[in-house]
């Protein structure tokens, strides 16, 4: 099917094409006396076999042409595609807005020829343009929508503090559900913002075949939609992105850093780099573990010895908000309750862990 539709149009190429130029070429060549070549109806067929014959000859290296085109532009992406063709138009206007003053110079084959160098040159620089500075013009157009959501924010909340700031969720503290919490508590100030790339690894998550992820990104996507019910407008989702950077962690302190933001997060890890990256960062373990009660060596506790620990002779224990206690000497007592007196305790990100020795 293909072929009969590239052979008919070169057909009706052809016959256009004889019609316009064979009557020039019988008078360069003196045939213009023969009053069967003047016959239109002559010029027209004798071109659209010539340019049937070519079609002939070139259809199937046409086809593959265009099947390679086609293969290059479905796997193009979408943004890349829509801000060259945006190029492509604006260096089309440009060009023929410049042949105006073209048309001005009286010279025959500057009028002819220079008209369509611009078009192919303006035409190629602004495809070009428009298609390697994408990141640049999205980048322009978030920050001003980042800019006018803050300001949003600060006009609907007159009571605001004036230093609010952004704070980036990753996907381990939606999932974990406690921002909702603490936000509804009125704990955390400023502009909420999701980026699209956590959006996205929530929804993969979401959609896992294992039951457990399904049901953790589920979970992390009522938050989401619990928050933007609470917070109105204080919530900000951008899909500013880094295309040449694959690790989600990586993209959302390269953005803190742009935004002059802080990342708000539960693990442990995303804490100890953004750290060594110098992004200010907001740890939910950090702020659970500030709000436990305090425990002071030498305090008794009353626990029930669960399991064995690691070192010899050691028993484990656990508070009501799952503290650790590690007891000296207390495996002999495990499935018992026991007092104990407190000797230290160790306080990371990662949690509390409370050392003990039986009284």
């Amino acid at each position: 099917m293909l072929k009969w539709i590239i052979r008919i149009a070169f057909i009706l190429i052809g016959g256009t094409l004889g019609l316009l130029l064979l009557p020039q070429l019988y008078e360069l060549i003196n045939f213009s006396s023969n009053p069967w070549l003047n016959n239109p109806y002559v010029s027209v067929l004798i071109g659209a076999v010539l340019l049937y014959v070519l079609a002939l000859l070139m259809t199937d290296y046409l086809i593959e042409f265009l099947k390679w085109m086609e293969d290059r532009l479905l796997k193009a992406p979408i943004g890349d595609l829509l801000f060259g063709t945006i190029g492509l138009v604006i260096g089309l206007s440009v060009a023929f807005l410049l042949s105006f003053s073209v048309d001005a110079i009286e010279l025959p084959v500057i009028n002819s020829v220079l008209p369509v160098l611009l078009t192919i040159i303006l035409g190629y620089l602004g495809f070009q343009v428009g298609f390697k500075k994408r990141d640049e013009i999205v980048q322009m157009f978030m920050v001003g929508k980042a800019t006018s959501a803050k300001k949003k924010f600060d006009e609907t909340n007159p009571q605001a503090l004036q230093q609010s700031s952004y704070k980036l969720l990753d996907t381990s503290v939606i999932i974990d559900g406690r921002i909702s919490d603490i936000s509804a508590t009125g704990f955390i100030e400023g502009v909420l913002v999701v980026p699209q790339f956590v959006l996205t690894e929530l929804q993969h998550i979401a959609d896992s075949s294992d039951t457990l992820k399904r049901t953790r990104g589920r979970r992390g996507l009522d938050i989401l939609n619990r928050l933007q019910k609470e917070r109105a407008s204080a919530v900000l989702i951008t899909d500013e992105d880094f295309e040449d950077v694959q690790e989600v962690d990586l993209k959302l302190m390269r953005l803190a850093k742009k935004m002059e933001g802080m990342v708000v997060t539960n693990d442990f890890n995303l804490n100890k780099v953004c750290e060594l990256h110098q992004v200010p960062v907001l740890n939910i373990n950090d702020l659970a573990n500030a709000v436990k009660p305090v425990v002071i060596p030498g305090e008794e506790m009353h626990v029930v010895v669960i399991k064995d620990g690691k070192e010899q002779n050691q028993g484990v224990a656990y508070l009501d908000d799952g503290t650790m206690i590690v007891v000296e000497d207390g495996k002999s007592y495990i499935g018992q309750a026991i007092t104990v007196i407190v000797t230290s305790v160790l306080q990371t990100s990662a949690g509390r862990m409370i050392f003990a020795k039986t009284k």
